[in-house]
This record gives C-alpha cells, structure tokens and sequence, in this order.
C-alpha cells in the first residue's frame, strides 16, 4: 500500500517516523510533506497514486478525489470531516476515519478560559495596564453561581461541563442525545430556546452539518440574555455571524469569544466580527495544543494500522 500524509500534523518528525516505522517494516510505502501544498493541483499530485491519504483540517474536494484512482482511505486527523467530500468518498466505497477524541480536553479547556477572560475582563485589563491604567472597573464576574447552557453534549461539551460544574455553576444543556453521564452530574436537559434564555454563558459544542448550519440565527441570539457570554470553539457557520457582530455593537449580547469563522484564518479585513466590540477572537486554536497533537497522530495512525488489520475504527 502506497500512503501518504499529505500536510503537517504539527508534532516532530521523530514523532513521525516513530508511528510510521511499522508502516515501512511491513513493506508499505509511507511519504510525510512537511509543508501545506499551494493548490489543488499539487494536492492532487501529492496524493497521485496513493492508497491511504492522511490530512488534517484542509479540504479535500471532489474534484481530487475523484482523480486519485487507487483512493481507498482516508484519515482524517481531525474530529469534524465537513471539510472532506464524504459523498465522493462513499460513492466510491472509500473509508473516512477520524481523529475522535483528541482534542476534547484542549478545547474544553479553552472554553474555560475563554469564559474567564471574558468575565473577567481580561482583554480590557491587558490594554489598560500597557497604557498606565488601574484596575477600577476591571473587576468582572464569577463563574460560580452562573448558569451554564452547553449546546451539544457529546465528548467536548460533556467535559465542559465539568469543568464549569467544578468552579460552582449550574449547567443545562440542549443535545439530540441524552447521554447517562450527564444524569450522573445533574445536568438538566432543555429545549434550545430554554437553554439559550436561560444561561449567563453559553457554549456551543456541536458539527457542522445540513441541521445544524445556521442554527444560532438572528431569532436565536436575540434570545439570549444582554449580558451573557456566548462561546463558539465548535464551527463558525453554526452562527449567523453578522447577527452576531450587530447584537454585540447593539449592546443586545454581553460579550462572545470566538475561534471559528464562516472561513478559516486569515480573516478577511471587513468581516463582521473583527470590527464588534466585547470580543475574544482566536485563529482557530481551541484544537491546537502540545498533549493534543500527539493524541492526534497517534490515533490517525492507529486508524491505518487498524484498516489494514480489517477492523477499522473511527469509521465516519
């Protein structure tokens, strides 16, 4: 088998030929590109005539799907798959896995943190002290005795809410699926109107995809307290984004903290949210950490090895 990694996946190249040692030992043929390929030109000719192609976050269209003839899997190192042309893939009977569970720690953490520079006016504070300020003003909120509404309690949400449930709040939650471990922290489930009116923070925990796109709508945020905090680490076209943008210009939204976009960064100069006030932007790093980039290539390797043993797990 001919495979192929075809960006960085953003941990060391020991760690690389560590987990692609076997690979070779068993007689298959393994390449590492260490930089981001230009167009879908040379994304193409990376790929060629690979059996196995392993990616992170970037795209992956049909178009180049449909050239890579021995195209038999692909591994996704990365937990959301909205940015691979799945339907191209099953048409031809081609298995997506994914990195599930790597980064449910990291983004959760992230969300905590997010949620106490928000509180705690940590962006404000950092200005103010830079221009020979005090602190007058400064002091914010707690997290304890809030409530929390977590939208999508799967892996990440269920551990934010934990964490949040650690520092003393109270936690709802709005989730197709009702999990046991959410009965066993007392979280109570409600419907999204509920949980959106009802919460001083909210995070947003959910996929991307055809029910979800669009679902935090202009109505949506509108029912939102005017001093909550809404955290969005999950996907960027979940939100009406210039809704958003208005409400926090508007003082109708408290304060929102944002890792992803309508597009991935660099973000384009008039977009909405870079010009609302009571914002925390971030590039898309909630996924990103030292621990999590190991767990990742771990696992996407764990994948081929185990689609070539015949049982494939983290099967999209």
């Amino acid at each position: 088998m001919k495979i192929t990694l075809i960006e960085p996946l953003n941990v060391s190249p020991e760690t690389i030929e560590r987990l692609s040692s076997k690979l070779k030992e068993e007689g298959h043929t393994f390449k590492a590109y260490d930089t981001l390929w230009k167009d879908e030109e040379e994304q193409s000719e990376r790929i060629a005539d690979s059996d196995i192609v392993m990616l992170a976050n970037h795209p992956l269209s049909a178009s180049v799907i449909h050239k890579a003839e021995n195209l038999k899997m692909v591994d996704v190192a990365f937990t959301g798959i909205d940015h691979i042309a799945a339907d191209a893939c099953r048409e031809r009977s081609i298995t997506i896995c994914n990195a599930a569970g790597y980064s449910t720690e990291t983004v959760a953490e992230l969300v905590l943190g997010m949620t106490v520079g928000a509180l705690r006016n940590m962006t404000k504070a950092n200005e103010t002290v830079r221009r020979g300020g005090t602190s007058a003003g400064l002091g914010g909120r707690e997290i304890a005795g809030k409530t929390v509404g977590i939208i999508g309690l799967g892996a990440i949400g269920t551990r934010c809410a934990e964490l949040f449930l650690a520092f003393g709040a109270k936690v709802i939650a709005f989730s197709r699926t009702h999990r046991p471990k959410a009965a066993e922290l007392g979280i109570e489930y409600k419907s999204l109107d509920e949980v959106l009116a009802e919460s001083d923070i909210i995070s947003l925990n959910l996929p991307n995809n055809a029910e979800t796109k669009g679902m935090i709508s202009r109505e949506k945020i509108a029912l939102m307290k005017k001093n909550a905090v809404f955290i969005n680490c999950a996907r960027g076209p979940i939100v009406d984004n210039k809704a958003l943008a208005d409400a926090l210009n508007n003082d109708e939204l408290g304060f929102a903290c944002i890792d992803v976009y309508d597009m991935e960064p660099p973000i384009p100069e008039d977009y909405p949210l870079l010009h609302a006030k009571n914002t925390l932007l971030t590039p898309h790093q909630a996924f990103i950490s030292e621990e999590a980039m190991e767990r990742r290539a771990e696992i996407v390797f764990n994948n081929v090895y185990a689609w070539l043993q015949g049982n494939p797990v983290n099967v999209k």
